[in-house]
């Protein structure tokens, strides 16, 4: 019969990972069992190729339907990863055993059809248990590390761990047989009735295990190991387990699905717990630096040394001081601080008091620089090319070889020019990968600069972007195919102009002609059957943005053209018609539709803009139309040069007279004003008038008035309202502005034909 080891750890622990190295360098088992579902037993052997550096994480997912998916991370100080390891490089076995993915995916469709944020939350199980990656949202399970920490005295579990385990010296095997006690005195006192779901899902689980070490019991291996969760020990012991016929009921009739596995590249701050993982640690760039330390067994570098020096060199990085002396210092208060707190040890807590008070002056602000730099670190693994894959994320991996932009765990600034091939190549596939759903980039300010040919984005790789892509992938095995063929779904769906105006825009960023081709044609559709005038003016200014920026990209606009002209005219024909008639919350609406289509219309040229403007000056001047968007478009004409300012003053007067209610008066000024105040700054009639209407409002409506006044002035700079109270304020103010200033013209004529010169007025200069 063969000898079976049950060694219980700690996820992420490097105290059980050194330990777990120890234990089989003794035993040599010739096979070795770790806790995961079966389905890593397709991936496992690619943990020995040269290429697959961790954190990893094997991906699992429901092959219909890839949003039901769980991460089984790896981290090089991870048990189970050292366990594979040494099984691979000793010519031993190495097999998972746990409840088959495809049934825990299928039960999860049954019982919870919310689950399909697993790609979040299903991250891996909860410390000092291998439970499963769908159990982060039950808050019932037990603590077993929490209880045994409790008893000890400690109100923190991670020092417990630490100071019990991790820090402790001997034999690994008498260490691994304390934890299984350990573990049996607590699931002894676990009080949960069987009907409970995370008691039900733990059972079928450890039923699964112990099914599997039967049957490698049966193959006649001499020794095994088995590595597993803590919690689960004193349950995969040979010795007590139940007859089999018990666990096969307890497994019979369990639904499946089918499951595809894959490993993906991991990041140490998705290893925090920070980050939501349910398994997560608090330090892993600690834990990393631990583990390697113990793993060396150089008794001439101390731990703490070590670490202080790593953190002098960061600091100094950022120009701060860190003097060799002080790093002395700082050791030798984080050995005092041990002995105080009788610890073993300097361990984080000591070295992180230690380094605040000596190394950062007492500021916690360096030593969150230090927590997110080294504490948890920035570190991101990488698999092989090997790894099994969907070819929609074989051809992304093949693109980012090409275009040579490398995945990085932390946030990187990249800046295009899009008159260069290459860049404009990364642009196109980063907005393709946008409108497939996979955010690896998102689009930052370009700064100062109002030109066309840059572009500025963020980029992040995050591992869940992963099961993006597997989900994308249903659209095509290309990039480019997928996103053309998403957009097509997209624009099917589009519920508004405003929506499908914005995906062609993204189609054309994305450089994607049969996506173009399917939302043109939905578009033109769309656009002739909508008499909407506000849905109509929305239109106008993502149709030209679109024809502009398209012609920076090189792109065919000619039928994107032909929408926008025939949208604009069919906007200039319906707009007095449409302004009319509309209450306070349709007024700012089609207030809203007419900026946006103005903006839109003054992108490009050759629009019709004399008609547009001969539309607005329909609704400007008629008293019919609701003040607010009569009063912006007076503005609107005012700015083109339509209109003079006299005959702005003559509208304001007459708008603001007594004849007038105060707050239909009040929505028409805003929309004169509103958004710039030079208008008043540089016209003392206006001004004036403005000012006169303010002090005439009666006290019974003043207070209806007053919210939509302070929202005009509001929106105005503080120099510009500073300005407007000095002018209001200055006892000469009936004076007429042309007889307050003297203008000596020819003093000022040098000026005046340089500012002609700068704006292409030669004839002038």
């Amino acid at each position: 019969m063969a000898d079976v080891h049950v060694l219980g750890i700690r996820h992420h622990g490097p105290g059980s990972a050194h330990s777990i190295a120890e234990a089989l360098e003794i035993i040599r088992p010739d096979l070795v069992l770790v806790e995961g579902p079966p389905e890593l037993d397709e991936i496992i052997g690619l943990v020995s190729d040269p290429e697959m550096a961790p954190p990893v994480a094997g991906l699992i997912y429901a092959t219909d339907e890839p949003r039901i998916a769980s991460f089984y991370p790896m981290a090089e100080f991870s048990p189970e990863w050292v366990a594979i390891r040494w099984a691979l490089s000793n010519r031993s076995l190495v097999r998972a055993i746990d409840l088959p993915a495809a049934h825990a995916f299928a039960l999860r469709m049954d019982s919870e059809p919310a689950a399909s944020s697993a790609a979040e939350d299903d991250c891996g199980p909860e410390p000092g248990d291998a439970g499963p990656p769908a159990q982060l949202q039950d808050p019932y399970r037990p603590d077993a590390i929490g209880m045994l920490a409790s008893a000890a005295g400690y109100s923190d579990a991670e020092r417990w761990w630490e100071d019990a385990i991790e820090h402790r010296h001997g034999s690994p095997l008498d260490r691994f047989a304390a934890i299984g006690e350990a573990m049996s005195e607590i699931r002894a006192v676990d009080d949960r009735p069987h009907n409970h779901p995370d008691v039900v899902e733990n059972t079928r689980r450890e039923a699964a295990m112990r099914r599997l070490i039967r049957a490698a019991m049966r193959e006649g291996h001499e020794g095994i190991v088995v590595v597993c969760g803590a919690y689960h020990v004193p349950a995969l012991v040979p010795a007590g387990f139940p007859p089999a016929s018990v666990d096969n009921k307890i497994l019979s009739g369990l639904p499946k699905t089918k499951a595809a596995v894959t490993w993906v590249p991991w990041t140490s701050d998705r290893l925090s717990r920070e980050s939501g993982y349910g398994a997560g640690i608090a330090a892993p760039g600690w834990y990393q630096h631990l583990f390697a330390h113990r793993m060396a067994q150089n008794p001439g570098n101390d731990l703490s040394s070590t670490w202080l020096v790593r953190v002098a060199h960061a600091l100094r990085r950022e120009d701060l001081d860190a003097s060799t002396a002080s790093v002395v210092e700082a050791s030798r208060m984080a050995a005092a601080l041990a002995s105080v707190r009788g610890r073993p040890s300097p361990g984080l807590a000591e070295l992180d008091d230690a380094i605040q008070t000596v190394l950062c002056d007492g500021s916690p602000l360096p030593l969150a620089f230090v927590h997110r730099e080294l504490t948890v670190g920035h570190g991101m693994g990488n698999v092989p090319d090997t790894v099994p894959t969907v070819p929609l994320a074989a051809d992304l991996a093949a693109s980012q070889r090409r275009l040579r932009l490398k995945t990085s765990a932390a946030e990187d600034t990249l800046v295009l020019d899009l008159r260069k091939p290459n860049h404009l190549a990364r642009s196109v596939l980063l907005h393709r990968l946008g409108l497939l759903g996979v955010e690896w980039g998102r689009p930052d300010r370009a700064g100062r600069t109002t030109g066309t040919f840059k572009e500025v984005w963020a980029l992040q790789w995050k591992p869940d972007l992963a099961i993006a892509v597997v989900e994308a992938s249903r659209y095509g095995t290309t990039v480019a195919s997928a996103a053309a063929t998403r957009v097509s779904e997209q624009a099917r769906d589009a519920g508004s102009l405003s929506e499908l105006s914005e995906l062609l825009a993204m189609c054309l960023l994305a450089d994607l002609p049969d996506g173009v081709g399917a939302v043109v044609s939905v578009l033109a559709e769309r656009t002739a059957l909508q008499h909407d005038v506000p849905a109509l003016l929305e239109t106008i200014s993502p149709l030209a943005r679109t024809c502009r920026y398209g012609n920076v990209r090189g792109v065919d606009i000619t039928e994107v053209r032909k929408i926008l002209d025939a949208t604009v005219v069919r906007v200039c024909v319906g707009l007095p018609t449409a302004c009319a008639g509309l209450d306070d919350e349709a007024a700012a609406a089609m207030r809203r539709a007419v900026d946006t289509a103005q903006d839109g219309l003054t992108l490009l040229p050759g629009l019709p803009m004399d008609d547009w403007h001969q539309a607005l000056a329909a609704v400007a001047g008629s008293d019919r139309m609701h003040g607010a968007v009569a009063g912006r478009a007076t503005r609107l004409l005012l700015d083109a040069g339509l209109v003079d300012r006299d005959d702005v003053a003559a509208r304001l007067s007459r708008r603001l007279s007594i004849a007038s209610p105060a707050p239909e008066a009040a929505a028409w000024l805003d929309g004169l004003l509103s958004g710039d105040a030079m208008l008043l700054i540089h016209d003392r009639r206006i001004l004036q008038i403005v000012d006169d209407w303010v002090d005439g409002v009666h006290s019974d409506v003043f207070d209806d008035v007053l919210p939509l006044l302070r929202r005009t002035f509001s929106s105005f700079s503080r120099p510009e309202r500073r300005e407007i109270g000095e002018q209001v304020s200055r006892p000469d103010k009936d004076v007429e502005m042309e007889e307050l200033i003297d203008m000596d013209l020819a003093a000022a004529g040098p000026a005046i034909l340089t500012m002609a010169r700068y704006i292409g007025w030669e004839a002038i200069a």
